[in-house]
């Protein structure tokens, strides 16, 4: 093994794996950050509808579930370096076509529709061998930290991309800022070829490879329906990415018309950027919370304040107030999700690690989110946005009744790892 991986209290920086791992993930999503604010300007921008704007959302999302098992499955069945490396080329080539298209004069809103689709469901086999590599080059005790790095990395870049990309946007066209997320996913492949170590474990005798692909995916669903803990917190996952979805999908026309804030103008990047910034501030404090209370109750104090986030982005009456609300929601979400995401692969076996780990996924991002980006959108094509904003948070009351109303309060402040765990 590593020598750094015998001094367990040695800061995770100092991994040269890890810091490859992470910048890989980093510039992968600087581009993705750019397509967050593009595609859905794009696509408002050829059809004024909030209906075909909500479809970018619900293109991006639906891909969990519709291949979310089956990527599973692959990340588990083969070595996830080859997965990423191969998932990153294909998402380079998807996402060309749009500004070829553009420079054409061809392009249209279905294109950029399909173009999410198939880039987001490319990308699904990366977030399966992606989520399933970290508890290979990290200790499970000491994953909280690594996903608080991942987490604040990430939003750091979701804070300051955004803006920086509706500053562009006065002067560049959408579709031109989509090559920068082209180019990104070839960085990122290069990166995750670098990584020495393994990313996946070797396989022994009577295991998943000798089993049938079917078999194989019930065996990660069962291991989610059988567990006391994650049974919930999927359910719990699912309402909370559909108020996250309501949000994405229709938040350039809720800036549109209930700030005044449109493309071209200074102020909408800051109002994109503002969920990222939130969410810098939620990662920094996810760490010292769930050290404090443990994983399940950080779920259960984290989960109405979600809540409050939600209803006050929906009742803001001006730009300022909402980029403030849109920060406080993005602070309370990105401590949920990411804490979800913690206690799967704390308490999962690795030969299970991606199935498991996409079947989260496939119910939350997969489900939730592109369900609420709809229901959004097509309320905000009869009612004001505002209003179909702050309807779909009751999702958010039912996740507090679940939670609360559980046997989650119950639950142990440490999770058992299995047996399998890295543990230096």
């Amino acid at each position: 093994m590593h020598s750094s991986f015998n001094e367990p209290e040695r800061p995770l920086l100092r991994d040269p794996d890890l810091r490859r791992y992470l910048a890989a993930r980093l510039v992968s999503l600087a581009g993705s950050a750019v397509t967050y604010v593009v595609m859905p300007a794009l696509v408002y921008s050829l059809t004024q509808s909030a209906t075909w704007t909500a479809l970018v959302a619900v293109a991006e999302g639906i891909p969990y579930l519709l291949a979310g098992l089956w990527a599973g499955l692959l990340a588990d069945r083969f070595e996830r370096k080859r997965v990423m490396m191969s998932s990153d080329a294909g998402a380079a080539l998807v996402l060309f076509t749009v500004p070829i298209a553009a420079w054409m004069g061809h392009l249209t809103a279905p294109h950029v529709i399909i173009v999410a689709l198939v880039a987001q469901t490319i990308f699904v086999f990366f977030d399966a061998a992606n989520l399933g590599a970290l508890p290979s080059l990290v200790a499970r005790r000491r994953l909280p930290a690594a996903n608080s790095l991942v987490a604040g990395g990430g939003t750091i870049v979701e804070a300051t991309i955004p803006a920086l990309a509706g500053l562009l946007l006065v002067v560049m066209t959408p579709e031109s800022l989509i090559v920068i997320d082209a180019v990104t996913f070839v960085a990122s492949a290069l990166l995750v070829k670098r990584i020495v170590r393994p990313l996946s474990k070797s396989r022994g005798i009577g295991t998943i490879v000798d089993q049938s692909s079917r078999a194989a995916i019930a065996q990660g669903v069962r291991f989610i329906i059988d567990h006391p803990v994650l049974r919930y917190m999927t359910v719990i996952g699912t309402l909370v990415a559909f108020s996250g979805g309501s949000l994405v999908g229709v938040l350039v026309v809720w800036a549109d018309r209930s700030l005044g804030v449109q493309q071209g103008d200074w102020r909408f990047g800051f109002v994109f950027a503002a969920w990222g910034a939130g969410a810098v501030v939620g990662s920094m404090l996810m760490t010292r919370i769930v050290y404090r209370l443990g994983g399940v109750r950080t779920a259960l104090v984290c989960l109405p304040l979600s809540g409050v986030g939600g209803a006050a982005t929906a009742l803001s009456p001006n730009w300022v107030l909402g980029v403030l609300a849109v920060a406080a929601w993005g602070a309370a979400y990105i401590v949920v999700a990411a804490n979800s995401v913690t206690l799967r692969q704390q308490v999962t076996p690795e030969p299970l690690m991606s199935r498991v780990m996409t079947v989260g996924r496939m119910t939350s991002f997969g489900s939730g989110f592109p369900a609420g980006a709809l229901t959004a959108g097509l309320l905000a094509d009869h009612i004001d946005v505002a209003h179909a904003l702050l309807l779909c948070q009751l999702t958010i009351v039912a996740a507090t009744a679940v939670a609360w109303l559980s046997p989650l309060r119950q639950a142990p402040r440490h999770l058992t790892t299995p047996e399998d765990a890295t543990t230096v």
